[in-house]
């Protein structure tokens, strides 16, 4: 018997060795997961890759425009706060008033850097000279203007902790209302941090956060585009747009006019003028041009720019000027910008990610001037990208992925010079009351008069 029972067990004990318990096969312990996990990181990293030879070929601007007339800028003007992303609901960024960037104010290290992943799509903001920012636990933190915690809050239990926040938010009557990429929606009360009210909308927020006349507009990773209300985050009316196949890995554009007109691009490359009370779709028109299917895989666009009769947008590899009661194109330049158009009298400033700070006529779409400015540094370090830009005081001041400050003259075009800020995770540049925000990575904010 007991022979018989070692016989079975010898059997036994043969059968598995030749079934498989290594990675080869994936029949044992997780190696089936871990295969799945392997293959879907291949499929994203051949979509990074697409995404480079779509946005970086033949076709992307590298011509250098000698400047042949004066440029007029308006005064710079000194905001004394900087209360939703872009500024205000037109995303409407001009000459701001920036003292120099000399000296450093602020330099200071807040909250946690848990995640290694994922990059600052969203500004800080400032109220009344405090700071209000997150990092990528999702803790948002309010600051004063010199680092001082005055409160912070984390809304998310246990089952979230593993996943990287990006927080986006804006402030109305001295409510931030709050929206992420997990799916919810909250209002915080910035005197105190006391959290108001709570919805998951449950698939990620894709856009920047926009308040006006007791609503929120938003945009989610399905291109559903939500109004909801500002007392308990309730729905009032939602329209769901085309979908793009693969989702858009960038913010997608809201903007209102002053009367409560909105105006979205979705990642299908559609633009929507929408009645705000209503819901109603009042034009549609898609930038794409193109009659392939994958036409709009890994869209890009810039925000969505509302000045007087004319919307301004970067759309693919053009930029547009359309007109606001029907959606008709005014005029397309193929030239595109990295971050928000900056409009000053006639003029619109735009740079591209290769380096290229570019002048329009805000009438024809002219290019007036163009300058690669990378020029200005060494050539070792010219090979980078341009990730943000801002206008302050007649100068624009670009900011590039491996950690450099080039200041440019908006009279002349041309580069003056650089510093070093270090950092490659940087977020779109904020000027309030004479000096100039950035949050690096690892939640570091520097700031600069």
């Amino acid at each position: 018997m007991i022979n018989k029972k070692i016989s079975i067990l010898l059997i036994l004990f043969t059968i598995l060795n030749n079934c498989s318990f290594d990675s080869k096969t994936g029949i044992w312990g997780d190696s089936a997961k871990e295969k799945k996990r392997i293959s879907d990181l291949e499929k994203e990293q051949k979509e990074i890759l697409k995404v480079e030879k779509i946005y970086s070929s033949d076709a992307t601007f590298q011509k250098e425009v000698v400047l042949k007339k004066s440029i007029d800028l308006s005064k710079p003007y000194n905001n004394q706060s900087w209360a939703m992303p872009n500024l205000n609901q037109q995303n409407l960024l001009t000459n701001l008033y920036l003292s120099g960037v000399d000296n450093v104010f602020f330099k200071k290290k807040i909250g946690k850097d848990k995640f290694s992943i994922g990059r600052i799509t969203t500004s800080l903001l400032v109220n009344e000279n405090n700071i209000i920012f997150s990092d990528d636990t999702g803790t948002i933190f309010y600051t004063s203007e010199r680092g001082r915690i005055i409160w912070k809050q984390n809304i998310y239990k246990k089952a979230y902790k593993k996943i990287n926040k990006n927080i986006f938010f804006s402030i109305y009557k001295n409510i931030i209302y709050v929206a992420d990429n997990i799916g919810f929606v909250y209002s915080i009360d910035s005197k105190d941090g006391k959290i108001l009210w709570i919805r998951n909308y449950e698939v990620p927020i894709k856009s920047s956060i926009k308040v006006f006349g007791n609503k929120i507009f938003l945009i989610n990773q399905d291109n559903k585009i939500f109004c909801l209300n500002t007392t308990d985050g309730s729905l009032i009316w939602n329209i769901l747009a085309i979908s793009s196949f693969i989702k858009s890995q960038n913010l997608l554009s809201i903007a209102l006019t002053k009367e409560g007109d909105l105006f979205v691009i979705t990642s299908s490359a559609d633009i929507y003028k929408i009645n705000t009370n209503t819901g109603n779709i009042i034009w549609s028109r898609n930038t794409a041009e193109s009659l392939y299917a994958d036409a709009t895989d890994f869209f890009v666009s810039s925000e969505i720019v509302v000045d007087d009769d004319n919307i301004f947008l970067s759309s693919g590899l053009n930029t547009y000027s359309f007109d606001i009661k029907n959606g008709e194109t005014i005029w397309k330049q193929n030239v595109s910008s990295i971050a928000t158009p900056v409009v000053s009298k006639k003029n619109i400033f735009i740079v591209t990610d290769n380096g290229y700070f570019v002048i329009l006529s805000k009438d024809t779409g002219e290019i007036i001037s163009s300058n690669n400015v990378f020029k200005i540094l060494k050539r070792k370090k010219q090979k980078t990208k341009a990730t943000g830009f801002i206008m302050g005081s007649d100068k624009v001041y670009i900011v590039t992925l491996n950690g450099f400050l080039i200041t440019s003259s908006a009279l002349t075009g041309k580069a003056e010079q650089f510093k070093k800020i270090n950092g490659s995770n940087i977020s779109p540049l904020v000027i309030n009351n004479g000096k100039l925000y950035i949050l690096r990575e690892k939640s570091k904010i520097l700031v600069l008069n």
